[in-house]
């Protein structure tokens, strides 16, 4: 499985982004798909996760911000991103666990991974 992540830029407070993760080489639809992002001086850390069945998981610090979806016919998962804050500037990359790990919030269990892209936030 091949990931690729798109999407980021330079974004003012306030404003929005739509990240998107295209594969090829498998089906989205068959694994549970990660977007985590790693700033500058800390971890990488879990942003959102959507399972085959379509629920999702945000990490709190962006829920009702953030929305994770996923586009079966294109074989796409997007992070719609709104209301964008400074400390959301990272490297943000998408994932898929092919194993059905079921802990969707832990970067082990994620087999395939996107290159990342960059999302600044400018106050």
């Amino acid at each position: 499985v091949q990931l690729q992540a798109s999407g980021g830029g330079l974004v003012q407070a306030g404003g929005s982004l739509r990240l998107s993760c295209a594969a090829s080489g498998g089906s989205l639809r068959s694994y549970c798909m990660g977007w985590f992002r790693k700033a500058p001086g800390k971890e990488r850390e879990f942003v959102a996760a959507i399972r085959i069945a379509g629920s999702t998981y945000y990490l709190d610090s962006v829920k009702g911000r953030f929305t994770i979806s996923r586009d079966n016919a294109k074989n796409t998962v997007y992070l719609q991103m709104l209301s964008l804050k400074p400390e959301d500037t990272a490297v943000y990359y998408c994932a898929a666990d092919t194993r059905y790990s079921g802990n969707y919030d832990l970067e082990k269990v994620y087999d395939y991974w996107g290159q990342g892209t960059l999302v600044t936030v400018s106050s």
